[in-house]
């Protein structure tokens, strides 16, 4: 069944949902997160202007195969769900980082269900996605003779594999989806959704046959990440205070320059920059949430550690391409 939908919310779960496909076309970045099929995600939008988002889904039996393109720099937390593997594309693998982790041209991005883990994408930018129940991907490459070490796999965030099989994969997962956004018929066979899965399931272990597992990102990198995990839980933390880079050292317990070193590393951002976006998206989300009770927006913004209003109003408005109470009656024409 070929769908177009605007907002439609799941939870995470073990796969189950219904065979198809849809389109989401959406100006909200966590609207877009929301209709990813049972991933638990939360988007902040990080460059300024107007948000585009569109999703193309396809649901297989014991598989998920998906496009993302999305207008502007996100930031993103991701949980994809139990018992699967995702694999993700981006088409900018320079300007993309996983858990702050850069990612490189011949990389693959992969992650375990059920485990979070963080992206930053770029403007303009698009990333093709497979999930698959893992037992299915384990017995076909049995079955094929592939050798895979399961256990290095799911402990990666990247694999090196071989630009040609990366390139072939891609081009399976994009000639499938637009064979489905030209189709006629509301409904697809069992064998036709199961030759579909094979093919994904074929072009991945292709792949997978002749990658390699990156090494863990070195001890230095690793203190970074929990750096920055630190101060990100502080500011969650003290939402509704006015928060400062000198605080933010003293809880992290390093100095300034470090503190701007990490940030840069593992978000390429500077601190004070991540602290503007991370509470501006807060307030967004909050609003957007409201579903016609919302709060003042003067309230909202205080709740997230916004003394000035004046500069609070100027600052959403560079952020997301709209005021605040612009935001306020889209949310309400939806409810």
């Amino acid at each position: 069944m070929h769908q177009i939908v605007t907002a439609v919310q799941h939870s995470a779960a073990n796969w189950n949902s219904a065979a198809g496909f849809r389109t989401v076309l959406t100006r909200d970045p966590d609207e877009l997160a929301r209709n990813l099929t049972d991933w638990e995600q939360s988007y902040d939008q990080i460059s300024s202007g107007s948000f585009q988002g569109t999703l193309d889904e396809l649901r297989l039996p014991r598989m998920q195969a998906f496009r993302e393109s999305i207008s502007q720099a996100v930031r993103q937390s991701c949980r994809v769900w139990p018992g699967a593997l995702w694999f993700g594309f981006p088409d900018h693998p320079d300007c993309s980082r996983i858990n702050g982790r850069q990612v490189e041209q011949e990389f693959v991005m992969v992650r375990p269900g059920n485990e979070e883990f963080e992206l930053l994408t770029p403007s303009s930018h698009t990333i093709y996605g497979i999930v698959v129940c893992r037992e299915l991907l384990v017995a076909a490459a049995a079955a094929g003779g592939c050798e895979i070490d399961w256990s290095r796999l799911e402990a990666a965030e990247v694999l090196r594999v071989d630009p040609v099989e990366r390139r072939r994969c891609i081009l399976s997962l994009a000639t499938l989806l637009a064979a489905q956004q030209d189709a006629v018929s509301g409904h697809d066979s069992p064998r036709q959704l199961q030759q579909w899965q094979d093919l994904l399931v074929d072009a991945l272990l292709a792949m997978l046959d002749r990658s390699g597992v990156e090494p863990a990102a070195a001890a230095s990198f690793q203190r970074r990440q929990r750096i920055v995990a630190r101060v990100r839980a502080y500011i969650l933390a003290h939402r509704d205070q006015a928060i400062g880079v000198p605080e933010l050292c003293e809880q992290a317990h390093v100095s300034r320059r470090t503190l701007q070193y990490c940030f840069e590393d593992v978000l390429g951002m500077s601190p004070t920059l991540y602290l503007r976006r991370l509470r501006l998206n807060g307030v967004r989300r909050q609003l957007m949430a409201a579903q016609g009770h919302a709060e003042p927006i003067g309230a909202v913004a205080a709740d997230w550690g916004f003394s000035n209003f004046s500069q609070f109003s100027s600052d959403y408005r560079k952020l997301f391409g709209e005021s605040a109470s612009a935001s306020l009656r889209t949310q309400a024409l939806r409810s």
